[in-house]
């Protein structure tokens, strides 16, 4: 039986996946994932690219991720990857991992805007800051934004069980 690292398992607490099955998780957690690197690429081309044309194709989806508990490019494990693999579905997004979205729709629309308006520097700081990021997320689990959501709202309680 699998089971994941303290670190890994409290990083995705933070992200809003709280009260999720241990082996759920395990299967998971690299599957969770794949929507935000899928994020990160095309927000990492659109900043290379300096258009803020990609980086406004993008937009819609990131708000989606926002409104919705799955995100929208959560949909292709749901409906393919995981079927292939014969694994569970991912579990539902919390507030925190919403609200990271939501924050990434307004850096998105910011950067886009920056690199619109001819401020270019300015574009490309927003836009490789949002792509680290991104990767920070997508690669360890460690996510800035839900870190921002948890100083705002405060962060899970463990229980006792869970503590000793």
């Amino acid at each position: 039986m699998e089971t994941l690292s303290d670190t890994t398992r409290r990083r995705l607490e933070v992200q809003g996946f709280i009260g999720v099955d241990e082996q759920l998780l395990v299967q998971s957690a690299p599957w969770l994932r794949l929507a935000l690197g899928l994020c990160t690429t095309l927000a990492a081309i659109g900043t290379a690219l300096g258009s803020p044309v990609v980086l406004l194709a993008l937009v819609p989806f990131a708000a989606l991720g926002a409104i919705f508990p799955v995100h929208p490019f959560d949909l292709i494990y749901n409906y393919g990857i995981r079927h292939v693999r014969g694994t569970p579905p991912l579990p539902k997004r919390g507030a925190p991992s919403r609200f990271a979205c939501g924050l990434g729709s307004v850096w998105l629309i910011a950067t886009a805007y920056a690199f619109y308006s001819g401020a270019t520097t300015a574009g490309y700081v927003l836009g490789w800051s949002l792509v680290l990021s991104g990767t920070l997320v997508s690669t360890i689990h460690f996510c800035i934004p839900s870190m921002i959501f948890r100083a705002i709202f405060g962060y899970p309680e463990r229980s006792r069980a869970e503590t000793q």
